[in-house]
């Protein structure tokens, strides 16, 4: 019996670090103070529903695979999407006075249009 209150004790433990280290947005059907008081206050049925129910796993579950020839598992590492480099070079205060300049010409543009209503 201890061995079986070792695994339930494991199994909240667990459940709780991966609730409480979840982002809000990976969490479903229940908020994340309802799903830690579930898991402590029913370690077994709690911890097990939060692991088949309560949490998002990304692109589902990913098991690591063994390497042909080797006797040690490879680690599967989800390549994340990579940022492209900035393309802009100019600095924030060419950015800005860019920015000025063509607010300049639209006011200028509206004036001249402005002007060519009145007129005619």
């Amino acid at each position: 019996m201890p061995f079986l209150s070792l695994i339930v004790l494991a199994l909240m433990i667990g459940a709780l670090v991966d609730i409480i280290r979840r982002d809000d947005s990976q969490v479903k059907h229940l908020p994340k103070l309802v799903w830690v008081i579930l898991v402590v206050l029913l370690p077994l049925i709690g911890g097990i529903l939060w692991f088949a129910l309560g949490r998002e796993y990304a692109g589902g579950v990913t098991m690591p695979r063994m390497a042909r020839g080797s006797g040690r598992p490879s680690r599967a590492t989800p390549t994340a999407p990579q940022r492209a480099a900035p393309t802009d070079t100019r600095t924030t205060e060419q950015q800005i006075a860019d920015l000025d300049r063509e607010i300049e010409e639209w006011r200028l543009r509206e004036e001249i249009a402005k002007r060519k209503r009145e007129e005619g």
